[in-house]
């Protein structure tokens, strides 16, 4: 097997805002190659639990091979929207410490041109996370409709010629389907008139279509819902985004969480059927300037913690 090194993104921040407990339970929903999961582990006594999850199977491969023999650690292959079925089938829901989220693509599947996640090299149009399930962006590009194309660059790319965009996609698939990295990248820079300093202009695109393949924000959207559920009393939830609109959706989350259900106030409802679960640590925290010199990756990453404000009876 091939490796690619991945460096872990805030990794001391995050293992701070854990504050990992010895005799406590933990989550990585996002292993990678366990630059965060090794180090919640050093800081576990023997009694503690690591709960590992990756929708990648070479990620959980990974996971095996490194901490597969360490009974404090379960390993599972699947998707965020799986946290509470999962969690709770091992009797442990609403009683994790913490719950740890490094969203987005890592370095492996970006550096693996087999895995199709980047316009920098050529592979074959995959950017599946679980390249055993579902529709590979080569197949949703070829039957998608061109304003649903558009749809996907514009929204989830943030990309304001999305529409001349998918106009030459659907151009050039008829002519012959567009099943390379490189050729998608091609059709992309040939179709946007601008440039971008210091950006290709696929970024965005690419960007898009991964996150539509692989529903990453609306696995977001379910789960953070279930991560509060699952949280111990004093529990902490920590969220790494790399995306404007992951970060967005995490912080009105957490907002929405901090302030309770809202209720008209003629309703005769008592304060503690809509108290809020969750209050927010400090602010939202960036990588340095150091890091981020030695970790490009990092430049766009922002951390948000929140901590379980009460006993869970949602779970």
């Amino acid at each position: 097997m091939n490796e690619h090194r991945h460096v872990p993104v805030l990794l001391e921040e995050a293992l701070q805002e854990l504050q990992v407990k010895e005799d406590g339970v933990y989550v990585d929903a996002t292993y990678g190659r366990g630059g965060h999961a090794q180090e919640i582990l050093k800081s576990l006594g023997a009694r503690g639990k690591l709960l590992v999850f990756d929708r990648d199977p070479q990620a959980c491969e990974d996971a095996r091979r490194k901490l597969g023999m360490d009974k404090r650690v379960t390993i599972t292959q699947g998707t965020f929207s799986m946290l509470r079925h999962t969690i709770g089938s091992l009797g442990l829901a609403g009683g994790i410490n913490g719950i740890l989220f490094d969203l987005g693509v890592s370095s492996p599947q970006l550096d693996d041109s087999r895995r199709g996640f980047s316009f920098r090299t050529d592979g074959p149009l995959d950017m599946r996370m679980d390249p055993n399930a579902g529709e590979s962006a080569a197949e949703w590009i070829q039957r998608a409709e061109e304003h649903e194309i558009a749809r996907v660059i514009r929204d989830y790319g943030e990309e304001r010629f999305a529409k001349r965009i998918a106009r030459a996609i659907v151009r050039e698939r008829s002519v012959e389907p567009i099943a390379t990295t490189r050729r998608l990248a091609e059709i992309i820079s040939r179709a946007v008139p601008m440039r971008e300093k210091n950006k290709d202009p696929a970024t965005r695109s690419f960007q898009a279509i991964r996150i539509h393949i692989n529903r990453e924000l609306d696995e977001l959207r379910e789960a953070l819902p279930q991560a509060v559920g699952l949280l111990a009393a004093g529990g902490r939830l920590v969220v790494i985004s790399f995306h404007s609109l992951e970060d967005r959706m995490v912080k009105h989350f957490l907002r929405a969480e901090e302030k309770g259900k809202e209720l008209p106030p003629e309703l005769p409802v008592l304060r503690d059927h809509h108290r809020p679960r969750l209050k927010t640590i400090g602010k939202a925290i960036r990588a340095s300037e150091s890091e981020a010199s030695r970790n490009p990756r990092a430049r766009s990453a922002m951390l948000r913690v929140a901590e379980r404000t009460e006993e869970p009876t949602d779970a």
